[in-house]
């Protein structure tokens, strides 16, 4: 058990954990219906065959999460808001409710707007769908902005774009490939049209939840240079480059629907500091032509690159390299890669996958990852907060329960709630950080 105290960040540095509506909140009979409604209810597509309908049932129970918030001492909570939920009567008094909560127990409601619970009558592919979450963000705003101080507007589009449209191993389970690309746009488009609501409502301190990872290649082969460079392209640069610089990297603005010149004004709306999900870096390699398992997702044959194991570092449970100096390396590289335009960095997510709740091997995994995150800093990236991934073990998607990623250990046929050695840990080391 790493024992050492955490390294001093700057005043004002935010220490959080992260969650998200469909993964935690249950009640599913108590809102409208989601993309990820209909999609679990598909036999085989979630490998436990279970859904989100009870999930951690924090909807009800948010004040005993609420609780457990205070108890361990962050400063903040990221939550999502369920958009099917609002549109729902009675939806938004939920949120009022827990947003009261949080701020009667001290701790900063930081809402995001969208984490991949997509009204079930919407479309990404659908430009409509961008206008529509503009008018959803500023109907959020209008309710909560009297106590939310600060925003996130989307979660990781990247992965809602290749596992849900591309690749169709996520909700609404399409298996687009390249042909998802509208998709990527129109999320994007969304975020900006969002900024621009939300400052319209006079709120303030937004930004975006982005996932990135170093790409590594399998070799210095000029192939493997090139696949890797490509993968890196699809999965960071795509995402990022919009937002910080507005506008695509070479080549990717043609394929992109409608005046894709006006829409990038929009979508490099400048934000307040950006948000970076880090979990991993990935190591790629040309094409083989074989259909390959990454993570438990199966990447089709006919993909420009493969992703190969990245080998001598231990492993999660949900076999994920555990990397810590890979977000150390990512954050200087986004520094040297767009400079006086990258705001201040907060870490949204990072976490990962551990069965039991003395639960040793997390305790190491968010130690070095807080740590490399530090170097980060002593190297110039100006970082303002991390959020670990998870409160509580949840919904994981695809996996069903199969995995957990919580600080807070739930049984899912009782929903007690049973802290892990972890939480204690993190619960010590931010108040030996307040004592210092």
């Amino acid at each position: 058990m790493a024992t050492n105290p955490l390294p001093q960040f700057p005043p004002g540095f935010l220490w959080g954990v992260s969650t998200s509506a469909h993964q935690i909140e249950g009640a599913a009979a108590e809102r409208a219906p989601s993309v990820w409604d209909a999609f679990t209810a598909e036999p085989g597509r979630v490998k436990d065959g279970s859904t989100a309908a009870v999930a951690c049932d924090h909807y009800h129970r948010f004040a005993e999460d609420v609780r457990l918030l205070a108890g361990l001492g962050v400063d903040a909570y990221r939550f999502s808001v369920s958009w099917p939920r609002v549109t729902s009567p009675g939806g938004l008094d939920f949120y009022d409710r827990l947003v009261d909560a949080l701020c009667a127990a001290g701790v900063r409601p930081v809402p995001t707007l969208f984490h991949w619970d997509l009204p079930a009558e919407l479309d990404w592919l659908e430009r409509d769908t961008a206008e529509r979450f503009a008018a959803y963000a500023g109907t959020v705003a209008a309710r909560l902005g009297d106590r939310v101080t600060k925003w996130i507007t989307l979660n990781e589009p990247a992965e809602h774009t290749l596992l849900g449209h591309a690749l169709g191993v996520h909700a609404p389970g399409r298996r687009l490939l390249f042909d998802a690309l509208p998709v990527a746009h129109h999320q994007l488009l969304a975020h900006g049209l969002a900024v621009r609501a939300l400052r319209a409502a006079d709120a303030a301190d937004i930004g975006i939840a982005n996932s990135h990872g170093p790409t590594r290649a399998a070799s210095p082969a000029a192939e493997d240079v090139a696949a890797a460079d490509f993968y890196d392209l699809l999965l960071n640069r795509l995402f990022a480059d919009p937002v910080l610089l507005g506008r695509y990297p070479e080549g990717v603005e043609a394929l992109m629907p409608g005046d894709v010149g006006a829409d990038l004004e929009i979508i490099g709306e400048p934000v307040d500091w950006y948000g970076v999900n880090y979990y991993q870096p990935t190591r790629v390699g040309a094409p083989e032509g074989t259909e390959i398992d990454f993570g438990g997702v199966r990447l089709p044959a006919e993909l420009p690159f493969t992703v190969h194991p990245l080998e001598g570092h231990p492993v999660t449970d949900f076999g994920w390299p555990v990397v810590p100096e890979g977000l150390t390396e990512l954050l200087t590289g986004f520094r040297d890669r767009y400079g006086e335009r990258l705001p201040p960095v907060v870490i949204t997510e990072n976490g990962c996958s551990y069965d039991g709740i003395d639960d040793q091997e997390r305790i190491a995994f968010l130690d070095g990852h807080v740590r490399a995150l530090h170097r980060a800093w002593e190297q110039g990236v100006d970082v303002r907060g991390y959020f670990v991934w998870s409160l509580m073990d949840n919904f994981e998607w695809a996996e069903g329960y199969a995995r957990r990623f919580g600080l807070v250990h739930v049984d899912f046929d009782t929903l007690e709630r049973t802290p892990k050695a972890s939480y204690h840990w993190l619960r010590d080391a931010l108040r030996a950080r307040s004592r210092g």
